[in-house]
């Protein structure tokens, strides 16, 4: 099993990567059930608080804080050294923070304000579609080609995708009776996640809490550029007080749980089990958003419902088929 050495406190600490079992296996599973759970309760919330402060303001504001919680943490864990980017490849870091953090906190929540109060259900459900989506960045990015019962699996996950986005009525959808520019921004958004997940892996000699913490501190620079146009421009408003008052409650909680907690625990969670497993939790984030909504009296319809376990089934069978691949693969090698 390969371990990367990393520095934990004061001192080095072997951080496993790649292939886990037994209880440290079980430790990542853990962590990226803790990050997905806790990412799908933002949606509900995010419908609330898109009806006090847009998406760019509350995406500046939230990553703010959590980033300074991860600095802090880095620093109590590691130590100042880890803060050192000397020799680092600092612009891939400050591009896939930027996709990371502002790619995707924009184009999320501004697809789910587009898309009005069904937008907790569709953006929740566009995340379960990263699983397919890090399959094709895979084989454009790094030529590995998907086998054909992925390429099916694939198919079975767009399906469900539809199914949810047009709530069966397909006939309305061909003769563009629907509008899909919110969902289409929405899967922009979590694109930008599948790629920052993925670049975890240039900089291996980093711990998680490195990697997250630094792609944060380097990806708000963008954050608030962009942010910061947007207010030159007049396009989002400047709060007032009484703005920042009604949302700091939901600021608090999307900074200190989905952002601080769920985003280190992912990270964490990945660098055990590997992203090939971990993208399989994803499905956590729609089954919590539908059980969120339906308590706010959101209830999704039975296609809708149908598309969800659709696209579920494709991400399991997807995963449980790769693993035997793998794990066949692996024997032939120590025949």
């Amino acid at each position: 099993m390969k371990t990367a050495q990393v520095t934990q406190g004061r001192s080095n600490v072997p951080l496993t990567a790649g292939h886990s079992t037994g209880l440290e296996y079980t430790r990542g599973v853990i962590y990226c059930l803790i990050a997905t759970v806790s990412w799908g309760s933002l949606f509900p919330l995010m419908t609330k608080a898109l009806g006090i402060l847009d998406p760019f303001t509350f995406t500046s504001f939230r990553y703010g804080g959590a980033g300074i919680a991860f600095a802090c943490f880095l620093y109590w864990k590691e130590g100042r050294v880890a803060f050192s980017l000397r020799g680092e490849r600092i612009f891939l870091a400050w591009f896939l923070g930027s996709l990371g953090f502002a790619g995707f906190g924009f184009l999320v929540f501004l697809g789910q304000k587009m898309a009005g109060p069904a937008g907790a259900l569709n953006a929740s459900i566009m995340m379960a579609t990263q699983p397919m989506l890090n399959m094709i960045v895979n084989w454009k990015i790094r030529g590995i080609r998907p086998p054909l019962p992925s390429f099916c699996f694939i198919l079975l996950s767009f399906t469900g995708v539809v199914l949810v986005i047009t709530d069966g009525r397909l006939s309305d959808a061909l003769h563009g009776r629907q509008d899909f520019s919110a969902d289409l921004v929405i899967v922009l958004g979590a694109l930008c996640w599948v790629i920052y997940t993925n670049g975890a892996s240039a900089f291996r000699g980093w711990s998680a809490y490195r990697y997250t913490t630094i792609t944060t501190m380097l990806g708000m620079s963008s954050i608030l550029a962009i942010n910061g146009a947007l207010f030159a421009l007049h396009v989002v408003p400047v709060p007032d007080l009484h703005t920042m008052r009604d949302v700091t409650p939901y600021l608090a909680y999307a900074a200190a749980v989905p952002g601080f907690l769920g985003v280190l625990s992912w990270n964490v969670g990945n660098k055990i089990i590997t992203p090939m497993n971990g993208v399989l939790f994803m499905d956590v984030i729609p089954l919590t958003a539908f059980v969120i909504s339906a308590l706010q009296g959101v209830i999704p319809s039975d296609i809708q419902i149908v598309g969800a376990v659709c696209t579920a089934c494709a991400i399991v069978l997807n995963n449980f088929y790769l693993r035997r691949v793998s794990m066949f693969a692996s024997q032939r090698k120590n025949l």
